[in-house]
């Protein structure tokens, strides 16, 4: 290979790298500003209202998107994976397994009330195989899975544990999500539980039941 073709092989591929560059560059941009206009306008938000809000085309958004379902798991998986790092972080922030189950969901609640619409635009949408963001929220629902049962069974004697409490994990975050969500769509109103308040309650329940309503257990 001479020096000129070198130069010219060189020069394709500085040219593809930063076209490279440049796509991905303007495709966290525009997640980003799609996560805005749907923080903003709700789940329902059509194709012309998110590019309107972030003031582009539709066109822009179906070329680096495809359509409406790509640019929805292509958020979805963005929205889980921040869920999934905050949510663990706060888990490994504690070493007692209480403290630790408690600020799981906390974290959790904190998250889904800072937006409900990004939360329900998440949660909601039915996944296929090949939905990107549902690989996400697998990762997301085995790690914590698996944090979960490290926690909740250093709690008990091992030794006692039937086969079946290897399920109580997936259980655990059921609960939560299905607590949560009742507790989300409630309107604010002085009956209306803190996020401190069902935290504490969550964490209460999945290590000792309800009968920890009684307010003997604490985190």
């Amino acid at each position: 290979m001479n020096k000129i073709t070198e130069a010219i092989n060189g020069e394709t591929d500085g040219r593809a790298s930063r076209w490279h560059a440049h796509r991905t560059a303007r495709h966290e941009e525009l997640l980003k500003l799609a996560r805005k206009a749907v923080h903003k306008l709700g789940p329902q938000a059509s194709m012309e209202d998110i590019a309107s809000l972030a003031k582009t085309s539709k066109p822009v958004y179906y070329r680096y998107f495809g359509d409406k379902e790509g640019l929805r798991q292509a958020l979805s998986a963005n929205v889980i994976n921040d869920f999934r790092e905050r949510v663990i972080a706060a888990a490994l922030a504690k070493d007692q397994e209480l403290s630790s189950m408690h600020a799981m969901v906390t974290a959790y609640l904190e998250l889904a009330a800072n937006s409900p619409n990004l939360y329900y635009f998440v949660t909601s949408a039915p996944r296929s195989a090949d939905d990107m963001s549902a690989g996400a929220l697998n990762d997301f629902f085995d790690e914590a899975s698996e944090m979960i049962s490290d926690r909740l069974l250093k709690l008990y004697d091992q030794k006692a544990t039937a086969a079946a409490l290897g399920y109580w994990p997936r259980a655990a975050l059921g609960m939560v999500r299905a607590a949560g969500e009742q507790w989300l769509r409630e309107p604010d109103s002085d009956s209306k539980p803190s996020i401190e308040t069902m935290a504490r309650e969550l964490t209460n329940w999945l290590a000792f039941g309800i009968a920890s309503t009684s307010g003997t257990k604490n985190p």
